[in-house]
């Protein structure tokens, strides 16, 4: 609970910002003029100058981001000189005049780390080179994210006397410092939990299949080797793109193309008992969607939908363009369930909606993993969605957005 109090301030503080920025924007636009007060020039300047040293710090702090990020911060606090330090005292950057006090900003800031509170160094206790002579303080300032703890030190240095004004607009400044790292620390944690998911659907692909697959790949050896040949091509490629490194993301075209494998595989084990259905509007071939996506959608249609049908059956493959959205589904005409199982939480923690319940936390294979990672990447608008009933089979459904700022393949 403490972690995710800090991730609402440092979301508060950056939406503040952009907030103030696009209001005084509107007012401007409104009135059709241009900011010509001193103080509407004044919130401006500090606003762009607050969002030029965000960009860096929202990468998180080491010396690249701290170099880029310093000049824009010194001009927030007004001083003279700034420096900033990592969380264990290494200087990472300093800007502006009086570098010969960096030694000691680096001994003030291992002071501020270990008390985690601002240490102050005034005149009559600093060691000054020629140039310092009128140096009257310098301030370490630690940065502290909640939960963390100090992830580094702000540091000034200032000819005037640092009375509360200065030490204010230095708290300050050092909060909106720690909101972006702490922002970028979410971004990382993020990207590694997305890591984690997808080594966790990949551990869900069905031994059994793949024990299947090299079971009926060593059938057709004798009997039809170029047959055989065929198979262990999809089946490495199969692999292959599964346990891929580059990236969370891919594109429909890509999707599918594994699918096939996945299925051309299943058909030589189970011929003429499974037949597929493929109807894909060109335009959404090139959709970007959470990387494995689809293929355990297709692998519960064939596992649990038709494998326990007398016969076989038919799997369906629709993907349709419908305005900003592409519809994805994967239906077969198998077994089926009750669909209060999926309500009851015996297989799905699920709410009820239209078109069928919402699946949040799936017995069958990856999912839950999909379901969640969708609504992670798009908003709980874009979760899957289960049509189904015994003996009418099943039908799982992703509405994915054509396009989304910030997520690409």
């Amino acid at each position: 609970m403490r972690r995710a109090g800090g991730a609402v301030t440092a979301i508060v503080w950056t939406v503040t910002v952009v907030a103030l920025a696009v209001a005084l924007t509107i007012v401007a636009m409104r009135t059709r003029r241009v900011l010509t007060t001193p103080a509407e020039r004044a919130v401006h300047d500090t606003l762009h100058t607050a969002s030029l040293a965000a960009r860096p710090l929202r990468r998180g702090l080491d010396e690249t981001s701290a170099r880029e990020a310093a000049p824009h911060l010194r001009l927030l606090t007004g001083a003279q000189s700034l420096a900033i330090a990592g969380p264990d005292g290494h200087l990472l950057a300093w800007n502006g005049p009086h570098d010969g006090l960096a030694g000691q900003f680096v001994a003030a800031a291992a002071r501020a780390i270990d008390g985690e509170r601002r240490v102050l160094v005034d005149r009559t206790d600093l060691d000054r080179n020629g140039d310092d002579h009128d140096v009257r303080a310098l301030i370490a300032q630690p940065l502290s994210v909640e939960g963390t703890g100090v992830v580094g030190v702000l540091g000034v240095v200032t000819t005037t006397e640092p009375g509360p004004a200065m030490l204010g607009a230095l708290t300050e400044v050092a909060r909106y410092a720690c909101s972006q790292i702490e922002l970028a620390e979410l971004d990382a944690s993020r990207a590694r939990i997305d890591r984690a998911e997808v080594r966790a659907l990949r551990a869900q692909i069905s031994p059994h299949f793949i024990y299947n697959a090299l079971g009926t790949i060593a059938s057709f050896v004798r009997t039809d080797p170029d047959r055989a040949r065929e198979l262990v091509l999809e089946f490495a490629d199969f692999t292959r793109y599964s346990f891929r490194s580059a990236g969370e993301y891919t594109v429909l075209a890509d999707e599918l193309r594994n699918v096939d494998r996945y299925l051309t595989l299943e058909r030589a084990r189970f011929g003429d008992n499974l037949q597929v259905r493929l109807q894909v509007a060109p335009e959404v071939l090139s959709v970007v969607l959470p990387f494995l996506a689809l293929q355990p959608l297709v692998e519960n249609a064939v596992r649990h939908g038709l494998s326990g049908k007398r016969g076989g059956g038919t799997v369906t493959i629709v993907a349709s363009d419908e305005g900003t959205d592409c519809v994805i589904s994967v239906e077969d005409d198998g077994v089926g369930m009750d669909p209060e199982l999926l309500r009851s939480g015996e297989l799905d923690a699920v709410e009820a909606r239209p078109g069928g319940p919402s699946v949040s936390e799936a017995a069958h294979v990856g999912l839950a993993n999909v379901d969640d990672r969708l609504r992670a990447a798009f908003g709980n608008d874009y979760g899957l969605v289960v049509e189904t009933a015994p003996g009418a089979g099943t039908k799982v459904s992703m509405r994915v957005p054509k396009f989304r700022p910030g997520i690409r393949a």
